[in-house]
């Protein structure tokens, strides 16, 4: 990357002025994952290092996009128009938008993201889909979220709303008491509504892997928070677990062609309904 004369990074367009260039970001580490070109090479060596250590570390942002197009597509067929994906991330192939879009969906979406990157290029994306939104939102802030004017304009609460929780909930500390976050969040949910969640999961993990993992997330401003099995199911109080339940996301109702490789590094998974 060019820099200027006092050895700082410039900043591509595609970045705002309040971007620190040196500090890692999950969002845009997990864009660099994917294929993406909206990270910065500080974000780029936290992802190698990962790699280095744990070869399989980066698949971990394929196995979970898969698990967001087979949870979208089931929330589709079971009749929910209304996605409300919070921690949305840099939008690259396979968006909550183009998934409906493919499967013919007359549907409303909003995408929400802390990190400014994600919110721009979202935004840039669907300059021309006026059915879809995104907004700058901090994920434990719900009230502001929910009654943000543009999240109301694309979305009916007292109607079923999708609400997509891939891969975030790993990045909520426990001070902010996730379990009351999403508990606040159903009530406001219509009957026939639906959370999805993906979550890094710490069961079997060897300890020292365990360690090493976490450490290198404190580079970044949102560290991981890996929590067992047991800790995460109770997250869908409230909720009808579809079949199979709670299982590692390649194992979530795969396709013929997706990869049911399981490691270290596969998330668990699920989609809840809440009942009336």
């Amino acid at each position: 990357m060019p820099e200027n004369s006092d050895s700082s990074p410039l900043l591509p367009d595609w970045a705002s002025d309040d971007i620190d260039p040196t500090v890692p970001s999950i969002a845009r580490i997990y864009d660099y994952a994917l294929g993406g070109s909206h990270n910065f090479s500080v974000d780029r060596e936290v992802a190698e290092s990962s790699r280095k250590k744990w070869p399989h570390s980066l698949r971990a942002a394929w196995t979970n996009r898969a698990f967001l197009r087979r949870a979208v597509t089931f929330c589709a067929e079971q009749g929910v128009t209304q996605f409300l994906d919070i921690g949305s991330g840099i939008p690259t192939a396979g968006n909550v938008h183009e998934i409906l879009a493919d499967l013919d969906i007359d549907a409303h979406v909003v995408y929400t993201d802390i990190d400014p990157v994600a919110v721009a290029m979202s935004r840039r994306i669907l300059t021309d889909v006026p059915w879809a939104t995104a907004i700058r939102a901090d994920a434990r802030d719900l009230d502001a979220l929910v009654s943000d004017p543009e999240v109301r304009a694309q979305l009916d609460f007292g109607k079923p709303v999708a609400v997509l929780l891939v891969a975030l909930l790993h990045y909520i500390p426990d001070s902010a008491d996730p379990r009351r976050m999403l508990a606040d969040l159903r009530d406001r949910l219509a009957p026939g509504s639906m959370l999805v969640i993906s979550h890094m999961c710490s069961d079997d993990w060897p300890p020292q892997e365990l360690a090493d993992t976490v450490e290198v997330s404190r580079r970044t401003p949102t560290p991981l928070i890996l929590r067992s099995r047991a800790e995460i199911e109770p997250m869908f109080d409230g909720f009808e677990l579809a079949e199979p339940g709670l299982v590692r996301v390649p194992l979530w109702r795969p396709e013929p062609e997706d990869d049911t490789m399981v490691s270290y590094f596969d998330t668990v998974g699920a989609v809840g309904v809440k009942k009336g």
